[in-house]
């Protein structure tokens, strides 16, 4: 499987792109300018992959800017954890208060619930349920690639941030302990911003979440 990463917009956010077999899955696309966007479309006419869906970590705006972008050239489902559409819902409100403008969408995605062996097309992989920093967020494990797509829960030595709409600290403490600090160490840790780190990296150095090992 290979991974590219895009880092995007004006909140420089990491955009995955996955591949296999032919097949490519995008994660949490945040294009925001033209030439973002273009760099990804290139990437993907090299690799001669076929676009088959898009996964949401959670529907910041951050994590969804360019989503549209996608949905007007590529059919593709996208795929959204279900247990709280408020943030999916309030786009345009979530622009504003960023100073952007943002229309919402007109539709529901496919389901992405906490799940192990979740499958599309080539892909299988563990969606963990990782609320604290939005209560729609879902981690992804790779198990057979020792690879986690961790959204905004983690970061390299740092957190998700707690105060926006349901964040929660000890919520998503939780959630680390529980759900990244358990899996195997050499685990590569892919997230929502910055650099990538591991599984046992944070759980050493992480100041915010300390590991109970």
């Amino acid at each position: 499987m290979d991974t590219d990463v895009f880092t995007v917009g004006p909140f420089a956010e990491n955009t995955y792109l996955i591949s296999d077999q032919g097949e490519s899955i995008l994660i949490d696309p945040g294009f925001y300018e033209d030439h973002e966007f273009r760099t990804f479309q290139k990437k993907l006419s090299e690799t001669g992959n076929q676009l088959i869906a898009v996964c949401l970590t959670h529907a910041h705006l951050d994590h969804i800017l360019g989503l549209q972008r996608v949905l007007d050239l590529y059919d593709v489902p996208v795929y959204l954890n279900h247990n709280d559409l408020y943030l999916w819902k309030e786009l345009p409100g979530q622009a504003k208060m960023f100073g952007f403008k943002a229309d919402g969408f007109n539709f529901i995605p496919e389901e992405l619930p906490e799940k192990k062996q979740f499958i599309i097309g080539p892909f299988q992989f563990d969606v963990l349920y990782t609320p604290g920093h939005a209560p729609d967020h879902v981690s992804l494990y790779f198990e057979n690639e020792d690879l986690l797509i961790a959204g905004d829960t983690i970061f390299r030595e740092s957190i998700g941030r707690t105060d926006l709409y349901k964040g929660n600290f000890d919520l998503l403490a939780s959630s680390i302990k529980e759900k990244i600090y358990s899996l195997p160490e050499h685990t590569t840790v892919f997230p929502g911003h910055g650099p990538s780190t591991t599984v046992g990296h944070e759980k050493r150095e992480n100041p915010f979440v300390k590991s109970e090992k």
